[in-house]
Order: structure tokens, then sequence, then C-alpha cells
């Protein structure tokens, strides 16, 4: 089995060496970088299968690092905040990460999020060589390319996960809870946003037609004409 590669971008020695140390024990390999162009560098080098990224960095923070590393080669991001601000989650998970943690957090909750990124990925790899169409949206499995109405569309990996998840039960009408399990694979699907927020992310980028809230209930994505 192929080792998988984390990035772990902290600028706190003593967090960044614990963290790695879980991780190592976990069975992954372990790349350090403590600042913003450091970690860059090290993600275009080492070509991570997730990243766990602080917000707070020298050079430049973790928003502008998760935005140039989405921009070049999306990866998985678990974004590490030390403030337990909504605004910090909303406008991480806006420039391309997947989950967050407010510090202090637990080791065990850190490596099982880490894991639960990994393991999306891996799916994906071994997904079908298929073209899903619905409506006037296509998507790429293989390619992980998304069209709608002939126009492409730069989604983040949770982004794409989220939309096909969504698109192979149209109109279905899928809890909240049921996507973060399923899609994020999360055991806790208790009081977060998240799905919320790609679900902005998606309507942005697709179009406001495409994803029917359900009040009280979760999201259906409608056909497209």
């Amino acid at each position: 089995m192929t080792q998988r590669r984390v990035l772990v971008v902290e600028d706190e020695p003593v967090i960044a060496e614990s963290v790695a140390a879980r991780l190592r024990a976990e069975g992954f390999a372990v790349d350090l970088a403590v600042d913003g162009p450091g970690a860059v560098a090290a993600a275009e080098r080492t070509v991570p299968d997730a990243v766990v990224l602080d917000v707070m960095l020298p050079g430049f923070d973790g928003l502008e690092v998760c935005r140039r590393l989405q921009a070049s080669r999306p990866v998985p991001i678990l974004m590490l905040t030390a403030r337990d601000d909504e605004n910090d989650m909303l406008v991480g998970l806006a420039v391309g990460a997947d989950d967050y943690l407010t510090k202090p957090f637990s080791m065990r909750e850190l490596a099982a999020r880490v894991h639960a990124l990994v393991r999306r990925a891996v799916r994906t790899e071994t997904q079908p060589v298929s073209t899903l169409r619905v409506g006037d949206l296509e998507i790429n499995r293989a390619e992980r390319r998304v069209h709608r109405a002939g126009a492409e569309a730069q989604l983040t990996p949770t982004e794409f996960d989220l939309l096909l998840y969504l698109a192979e039960r149209p109109r279905a009408v899928l809890p909240r809870e049921r996507l973060l399990a399923e899609v994020w694979g999360w055991a806790d699907t208790t009081g977060t946003r998240t799905v919320d927020s790609h679900v902005k992310g998606l309507r942005r980028k697709l179009g406001a037609d495409l994803i029917r809230t359900v009040h009280g209930v979760g999201y259906a994505l409608e056909a497209p004409r």
C-alpha cells in the first residue's frame, strides 16, 4: 500500500512536532513548513495527499496559502485556527479549505479528520472512468472536471465531492448530517455550517438554481435544463 503524505504547516514548534508525531504514528509520511512561502514551496516539492494548515503564519497567512495551493493543484486541506471565530471558518472554507479545527484540539480528532480527507481522496482515485450528466451539468469523475452549459467551473476537492454526491441522487433531499457523514466522513455531524458554506460556493460557481434548500432538512440537486 502506498504511504500517504501530509504537509503540516505550523509556526509553533511544539504544536508542529506534536501533530507530525501523531500523524507519523498513524502511518503517514509527514513534511513540515513554518511560513506561507515555505508551505507553497513544500507543496510543490512533495505533492502531499493532504495539508494541515495553520491560519496565522509568517510571510503570508494560511488563507493565502490555501488560495495558492487550490489554484495550482487542488489538495484536501484541514485548517487550524486559534480563535473560535465563525468568520475565520467561513473565510477558510470559501478559499478552498475542506475542514477546520479550532485550537486547542485533540490529536485524536485531528488524526481522524486527516484520515477522512485522505480516504475521500483514495475513493476518488478508484471511481469508475465515466461522465455523469444531469441536465446541462456534466461531471467527469476521472478527471474531476465539471462543466455547466459548456463552461468549466473550478471547484475545490470537497466542492467536487459534494456536487458529485448530490448529482448521483438528483432531486433527493439529503440531510446535512448525511452529507457530513458520507462526503466528509465525519462521525460527529452536529453543530457545523460546513455544508452550508460549500453549497454557497457551488451556487456561486455553477448557478444559484442548481441546489435547492429544504429548510430544516438539507439540500437537493435540481436537474438543470
